[in-house]
């Protein structure tokens, strides 16, 4: 078995791949978001919803906010404080926000899984074991898997 090749990128190549892991995100972010704020224009929000359900809805739509607004903020960070230069501290930083951005969308992903699932199955216990799969299933491919590849 061969070793692993690494190859440390310069600086500035490392913020251009971040900046781009930050536009591939936003994409599917503003998409879930329109879907969201559409359902509760939906007849059967209100009917097929329970209150608390709702609320879970409006959650999980200010978490996928929330993300939205921590996947464009390294784009806005570096337009105003340096659009000329790189430096590790922005690295680091965007770095943080956009993984925080996943924590967030993740959560948020779930909620709503959860909501639509209960809609669906009319089974409440059934919903949530299902959104456990699901949620389990990214904390493991966005977080737990790279940190086994390291």
């Amino acid at each position: 078995m061969h070793p692993e090749q690494k190859e440390t990128l310069p600086l500035p190549e490392a913020v251009t791949h971040l900046l781009e892991e930050c536009r591939m995100v936003l994409p599917g972010l503003q998409a879930l978001l329109g879907f969201q704020f559409i359902a509760i224009f939906n007849a059967g929000f209100s009917e097929k919803l329970t209150p608390t359900e709702q609320r879970l809805h409006l959650l999980a739509l200010g978490l996928v906010a929330l993300a939205g607004a921590l996947v464009m903020a390294p784009a806005s960070y570096h337009r105003q404080t340096g659009p000329q230069e790189v430096s590790t501290h922005f690295l680091t930083l965007a770095s943080r926000l956009l993984l925080g951005a996943m924590v967030l969308l993740v959560l948020g992903i779930g909620l709503d899984f959860y909501v639509i699932a209960r809609v669906i199955l009319a089974n409440r216990w059934l919903s949530v074991l299902l959104t456990l799969v699901v949620v389990s299933l990214f904390v493991y491919v966005w977080f737990l898997l790279p940190r086994l590849g390291r």
